[in-house]
Protein backbone atom coordinates (compact mmCIF):
# COMPACT_ATOMS: atom_id res chain seq x y z
CA UNK A 1 0.00 0.00 0.00
CA UNK A 2 1.46 3.46 -0.76
CA UNK A 3 1.62 6.11 1.47
CA UNK A 4 -1.10 8.79 0.25
CA UNK A 5 1.60 11.49 -0.34
CA UNK A 6 2.76 9.55 -3.18
CA UNK A 7 -0.80 9.77 -5.03
CA UNK A 8 -0.72 13.12 -5.54
CA UNK A 9 1.11 16.12 -6.81
CA UNK A 10 2.04 19.40 -5.43
CA UNK A 11 -1.04 21.43 -4.61
CA UNK A 12 -3.13 18.31 -4.99
CA UNK A 13 -4.73 15.68 -2.67
CA UNK A 14 -6.76 16.16 0.51
CA UNK A 15 -5.55 17.89 4.06
CA UNK A 16 -3.68 15.38 5.85
CA UNK A 17 -1.87 16.79 9.65
CA UNK A 18 1.94 16.60 10.00
CA UNK A 19 4.35 18.26 12.70
CA UNK A 20 6.55 20.72 11.49
CA UNK A 21 8.40 22.83 13.66
CA UNK A 22 9.09 26.48 13.01
CA UNK A 23 10.38 29.67 14.48
CA UNK A 24 8.68 31.41 16.76
CA UNK A 25 8.86 35.22 15.09
CA UNK A 26 7.65 33.11 11.90
CA UNK A 27 4.82 31.74 13.93
CA UNK A 28 3.72 35.27 15.20
CA UNK A 29 4.10 37.03 11.58
CA UNK A 30 1.68 34.55 10.09
CA UNK A 31 -0.70 34.59 12.73
CA UNK A 32 -0.18 38.55 12.83
CA UNK A 33 -1.28 37.97 8.91
CA UNK A 34 -4.02 35.42 9.28
CA UNK A 35 -5.10 34.40 12.60
CA UNK A 36 -5.31 30.99 13.81
CA UNK A 37 -7.57 29.42 11.74
CA UNK A 38 -6.32 30.43 8.62
CA UNK A 39 -2.85 28.94 9.62
CA UNK A 40 -2.51 26.19 7.81
CA UNK A 41 -3.60 27.48 4.84
CA UNK A 42 -0.71 29.99 4.56
CA UNK A 43 2.05 27.26 5.17
CA UNK A 44 0.31 25.12 2.84
CA UNK A 45 0.48 28.01 -0.01
CA UNK A 46 3.80 28.90 1.26
CA UNK A 47 5.06 25.45 0.88
CA UNK A 48 3.47 25.08 -2.66
CA UNK A 49 5.49 28.48 -3.74
CA UNK A 50 8.35 26.89 -2.63
CA UNK A 51 8.41 23.69 -4.48
CA UNK A 52 7.04 25.62 -7.70
CA UNK A 53 9.73 27.78 -7.38
CA UNK A 54 12.49 24.72 -6.92
CA UNK A 55 11.17 22.71 -9.83
CA UNK A 56 11.92 26.39 -11.80
CA UNK A 57 15.54 26.60 -10.86
CA UNK A 58 15.87 22.60 -11.58
CA UNK A 59 14.68 23.61 -15.38
CA UNK A 60 16.73 26.77 -15.37
CA UNK A 61 19.90 24.71 -14.72
CA UNK A 62 18.75 21.82 -16.76
CA UNK A 63 18.39 24.70 -19.73
CA UNK A 64 21.59 26.25 -18.83
CA UNK A 65 23.67 22.84 -18.82
CA UNK A 66 22.07 22.21 -21.74
CA UNK A 67 22.39 25.42 -23.86
CA UNK A 68 24.85 27.34 -22.13
CA UNK A 69 24.50 30.65 -19.55
CA UNK A 70 21.66 32.93 -20.25
CA UNK A 71 22.75 35.80 -22.05
CA UNK A 72 23.55 38.95 -19.84
CA UNK A 73 21.15 41.18 -22.01
CA UNK A 74 18.49 38.91 -21.46
CA UNK A 75 18.75 38.94 -17.71
CA UNK A 76 18.78 42.27 -17.86
CA UNK A 77 15.70 42.63 -20.29
CA UNK A 78 13.61 40.12 -17.99
CA UNK A 79 14.88 41.95 -14.34
CA UNK A 80 13.47 45.50 -16.48
CA UNK A 81 10.28 43.91 -17.20
CA UNK A 82 9.71 41.95 -13.53
CA UNK A 83 10.47 45.47 -12.07
CA UNK A 84 8.08 47.63 -14.65
CA UNK A 85 5.23 44.70 -13.94
CA UNK A 86 5.55 44.81 -10.44
CA UNK A 87 5.53 48.90 -10.27
CA UNK A 88 1.92 49.20 -12.63
CA UNK A 89 -0.71 50.72 -10.99
CA UNK A 90 -3.41 47.99 -11.60
CA UNK A 91 -0.90 45.74 -9.38
CA UNK A 92 -0.66 47.74 -6.32
CA UNK A 93 -2.95 48.38 -3.36
CA UNK A 94 -2.63 51.28 -1.28
CA UNK A 95 -0.11 49.72 0.73
CA UNK A 96 2.04 48.61 -2.35
CA UNK A 97 2.79 45.10 -4.27
CA UNK A 98 -0.57 42.71 -3.61
CA UNK A 99 0.37 39.63 -1.54
CA UNK A 100 -1.27 36.66 -2.50
CA UNK A 101 -4.09 35.84 0.08
CA UNK A 102 -4.01 32.06 1.30
CA UNK A 103 -7.33 30.01 0.64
Amino acid sequence: MSTPERDFGPGDGPAAKVSVSLRSGNIRAVRERVGARGFSAYVDAAVERQIERDLLEEALQANEAASGPIPQAFRDEAAELFRSVKSAPEFLEEDGWRTHEAS
